[in-house]
């Protein structure tokens, strides 16, 4: 049970901050690097840092590419 818990925080959390910018590839780049950083830890948690960095990383990049400012807007990324 606890692992279907961890799981699913993790999964929200790639949900809710996978975007960050104005246009589809600062948002996708900005998504791929919180949902790493989300995954790793929820991996880690899980006893698979890296399955769970990759699977954070391509699923923050797809919603952050897949979503619009007017669905998910975190402001402006810092390298811009």
């Amino acid at each position: 049970m606890r692992k279907i818990v961890l799981a699913a925080g993790l999964v929200t959390s790639i949900l809710a901050l996978g975007a960050c910018g104005n246009n589809p590839g600062d948002r996708a780049l900005s998504g791929g690097a919180i949902g790493a950083g989300a995954g790793l830890v929820g991996g880690a948690l899980l006893g698979a840092p890296v399955a769970g960095a990759a699977v954070g990383a391509v699923g923050g990049a797809a919603v952050g590419a897949l979503t619009t400012p007017d669905q998910v807007n975190m402001g402006r990324p810092v390298w811009r």
